[in-house]
């Protein structure tokens, strides 16, 4: 038994492998499925030759993590950012469009345009003290209190009934409530507004990049490094029970809290065990894949330029989409998240064709094929789409809880997010990360800062497991640390 354990190979899995065995530490991860990567898969699955990201494709949090960055992510791999981060569609062939230039998105949004940019403007001069809040505990005192004052601020705002407002038009609203609507829930609320301004303001700074070659590329930087450093991925191994590690120095458990119980029994005090056994979990995603003989027709030709496309009409149709999924009931006319990855990666398709990737938000735990809303929602801002699909493969909420145990009823945030669902993840403390069995160290999606391909969360736990266990400091993690 080496001297860490990690149980997971989601990117929060494996940063936490990356920190310790950078540290000079005996690594191995072990991980159920035959492959390395959690929710950074990337799969044929359909037709050979066709590459499709199983769950997350564009990655603005992965460039603005500071895990990542100290990683140098960039440097490690290729990344494709469009200069159109994001758009929104419209009836009528009208569009809202966010360009990674803040004053040219602000420009093509007509009367609302000077409203916009005085709401991002702030945001986007103090990114990085934004991005410092947003990705690490809320609990802790903000290392820049006026960027963090500024978000709590526009949070407020555009989580409430103010949301409205600054706007005299329907574009700048359609173009938030886009990204807004990347965390399930009822609009306006706090934490959705607060995770859309965030992807929002990373959209003018470095854009919303795609990996060449997929999701994947991320998990084989992190897994090359981890096994460069002498640590060992183990794949197809269930780890089901702590006692399966017992050897181990520290463990680090990218895993959620019922998960967590199941492999600790007994040994969790009963305190403990009640907020984890009251941990919720928010509703689910239904994902559908497409083969496509060309590229997307969209009436508003400019989107053909942009990685993602927000397909849901005006801020009041996706707040009525996700209004029916709080309710437990499947839209008929569902908010759309749409990546294009072959439009920048050639190499995701075959010549001629294109791969498209989509989900829609469902109730937790679904087995709803939303194939049929997904391709009308897309053909009513795309007329003639049905005539490019090839082929296309729906995953249910159902199926994603099969495909990741992470995904607790489809749920891939792998928790509720609202504010207490933010707050306690997946308890109330300065230092969540931790659990009260020595040694053992929880780093999912569960814990903050919360879902996204950040590497945050294992990041943070192997901090403390290298203070606690091994009085270690943080390791440099750029290419030339050894």
């Amino acid at each position: 038994m080496p001297d860490v354990a990690v149980v997971g190979s989601g990117p929060n899995g494996l940063a936490a492998a990356v920190m310790m065995a950078r540290s000079g530490l005996g690594v191995k991860v072990y991980e159920a499925a035959e492959s390395a990567g959690g929710g950074a898969r990337t799969s044929e699955l359909m037709e050979t030759g066709h590459f499709h990201d199983v769950c997350s494709a564009v990655h603005p949090m992965a460039l603005a993590s500071p895990f990542f960055r100290a990683f140098g992510l960039s440097s490690r791999i290729e990344l494709k950012t469009p200069e159109l981060s994001y758009g929104a569609t419209l009836d009528g062939g009208r569009v809202a469009l966010a360009y990674r230039s803040l004053e040219r998105t602000a420009t093509e949004l007509g009367r609302d345009g000077g409203a916009y940019r005085r709401l991002m403007g702030p945001l986007v001069r103090m990114v990085e003290g934004v991005t410092d809040t947003a990705l690490n505990h809320l609990l802790r005192v903000p290392r820049h209190p006026l960027a963090a004052a500024v978000l709590a601020l526009r949070t407020l705002e555009q989580g409430s009934p103010l949301w409205g407002r600054r706007f005299q038009e329907d574009l700048a609203p359609a173009l938030l409530s886009g990204a807004t609507a990347h965390a399930v829930g009822r609009h306006p609320s706090l934490a959705p507004a607060g995770a859309g301004l965030l992807l929002a303001t990373l959209a003018h700074v470095e854009g919303w990049p795609i990996p060449v070659g997929g999701s994947a590329a991320i998990v084989k930087a992190m897994t090359d490094d981890i096994q460069a450093h002498g640590g060992i991925i183990e794949t197809g191994v269930r780890i089901d029970s702590l006692d399966q590690l017992s050897s181990a120095k520290a463990v680090l458990l990218n895993v959620t809290p019922p998960a967590f119980l199941g492999m600790a029994g007994n040994r969790l005090p009963p305190g403990y065990r009640r907020s984890l056994e009251a941990f919720r979990f928010g509703n689910a995603a239904c994902k559908v894949d497409f083969i496509l003989s060309g590229p997307v027709p969209w009436a508003a030709t400019e989107l053909s330029d942009a990685g993602t496309v927000h397909v849901g009409g005006t801020r009041e149709e996706i707040a009525s989409s996700e209004a029916a999924v709080a309710d437990g009931r499947h839209p008929e006319r569902p908010y759309v998240l749409v990546a294009q990855p072959s439009r920048f990666d050639s190499g995701r398709a075959p010549a001629g064709r294109h791969i498209l990737w989509s989900y829609c938000h469902v109730p937790a735990g679904s087995t709803v094929d939303m194939t049929a809303r997904v391709v009308a929602q897309i053909e009513r801002f795309a007329p003639g789409f049905r005539d490019v699909v090839l082929q296309s493969k729906v995953t249910t909420a159902a199926d994603l809880a099969s495909y990741d145990a992470n995904y607790v009823g489809g749920d891939f945030s792998s928790g509720i997010i609202d504010v207490f669902g933010i707050i306690k993840r997946p308890i109330i403390s300065p230092v969540p990360w931790r659990t009260p069995i020595p040694g053992v160290y929880l780093c999912s999606s569960s814990t903050p800062p919360g879902p996204g391909v950040t590497g945050m969360p294992g990041f943070h736990a192997a901090k403390y497991a290298l203070k606690d266990i091994f009085g270690l400091p943080v390791p440099s993690l750029g290419r030339q640390a050894s």
